[in-house]
């Protein structure tokens, strides 16, 4: 095998490497930021159960229970 093709084959390879883990590292982050989202958090007095809804609600129905409750504030 000549020199050229090994040496061709390194660098891809060590070029192919880094952009795995490249990409791997952008899946992670991704997995750990936090979105953007405006909704209102809202935790039912009833039930118990934590959900989202619109940010232009100031009260929201328990999709589980159906009682009306205030925004969570935490």
């Amino acid at each position: 095998m000549p020199l050229e093709q090994i040496i061709f084959i390194y660098v891809f390879g060590l070029l192919g490497a880094l952009a795995l883990l490249a990409l791997w590292n952008e899946h992670r982050r991704r997995g750990f930021e936090t979105l953007n989202n405006d909704d209102k958090v809202f935790r039912c007095n009833r039930c118990g159960m934590v959900y989202t809804d619109d940010s232009d609600v100031d009260r929201s129905r328990c999709p589980q229970c159906g009682r009306t409750n205030d925004p969570f504030e935490y």
